[in-house]
């Protein structure tokens, strides 16, 4: 089994790549972030339709239903880059809809889902539909606001009970793209950490001359790859095992790459005006939607346990 992508999978990353670079660079990052502090909203419908119209959401429909007709594998590099640009919107939820709601394939419907523990919905304020825990789209009456540590993921808490996502593909496959989301994030904090080692000097010379900046970066750079081999191989094989084991590792990867970052940067990385601390609260977000740590190590357990017998 060849795990390497592809060379029409390498062009299809760096199209999406190039699309994001130009389309959501991080001056828009930034007026993201602000607009969403005024308006409580974080989804620009026109970026939105953009990335509709680029197959985004339909990447895994059949073409003779107006898809492009790609496969797991390559929604997994496609949202790697939209994790590495910190894309915000419920992204995973409308490209799950994509064929069940109106208008979801073609960006022109947002689209959340209950992936989230307890009665909480991420950007249910801007979204035209919920997905339920069976993958079907049901009808939420209101949500009152919630405070979240990211900027750009607005919760609210629904009037109804919120049956969180909790068994079969549907699940799986909100898990995965949301580790490949994550995997994104990771990767793009080892580029930011290593780029910041090389500039920033202290007694002469660049600190990443340093022994324990080095040291850092090096296990930033491993737990990012160990995480990548999880998340592709988990796109090719669609074991549920796999999977929840990829979720686990994304998870820890986004997460500790973010907080390693911050340390390289040192005093600025808590600024306000660095971009770190806007990848560390996103994948603390991340970490709890679709399948948490501990849910995910459930299902490891069971797997062994049922090879074992």
């Amino acid at each position: 089994m060849d795990f390497q992508p592809t060379q029409d999978q390498r062009d299809l990353r760096a199209g999406v790549r190039d699309l994001l670079a130009g389309r959501y660079d991080r001056e828009a990052l930034r007026a993201s972030v602000d607009g969403a502090a005024a308006t409580g909203r974080s989804v620009d419908r026109a970026l939105w339709r953009e990335l509709g119209g680029a197959g985004f959401f339909a990447l895994r429909l059949p073409e003779d239903e107006g898809g492009v007709g790609l496969g797991l594998p390559e929604a997994v590099l496609v949202f790697e880059e939209a994790g590495r640009a910190l894309l915000p919107g419920p992204l995973v939820a409308t490209h799950l809809a994509a064929g069940l709601v109106a208008g979801a394939a073609e960006g022109e419907a947002v689209v959340t889902a209950f992936d989230l523990e307890g009665p909480l919905v991420a950007h249910l304020g801007e979204a035209d539909a919920v997905l339920g825990a069976d993958g079907e789209p049901v009808e939420v009456y209101a949500g009152e606001p919630v405070r979240s540590a990211d900027p750009l993921t607005p919760l609210a808490r629904v009037s109804v009970p919120a049956r969180p996502v909790t068994a079969g593909r549907y699940r799986d496959e909100g898990a995965l793209l949301t580790a490949a989301l994550q995997l994104g994030s990771a990767l793009r904090t080892v580029e930011l950490a290593v780029r910041h080692a090389k500039e920033r000097e202290q007694f002469g010379q660049p600190i990443g001359a340093f022994q324990a900046v080095k040291h850092l970066c090096a296990q930033m750079l491993v737990r990012a790859e160990v995480a990548r081999t999880a998340v592709y191989a988990a796109a090719v094989t669609a074991d549920p095992a796999e999977v929840a084991g990829a979720k686990l590792l994304a998870d820890e990867a986004a997460v500790r790459n973010a907080r390693d970052c911050l340390q390289v940067h040192g005093g600025m990385g808590f600024t306000w005006e660095a971009d770190v601390h806007l990848h560390l609260k996103r994948a603390w977000v991340r970490a709890e939607q679709w399948r948490t740590a501990a849910q995910a190590e459930e299902a490891l357990a069971a797997e062994l346990l049922a090879a074992a017998e």
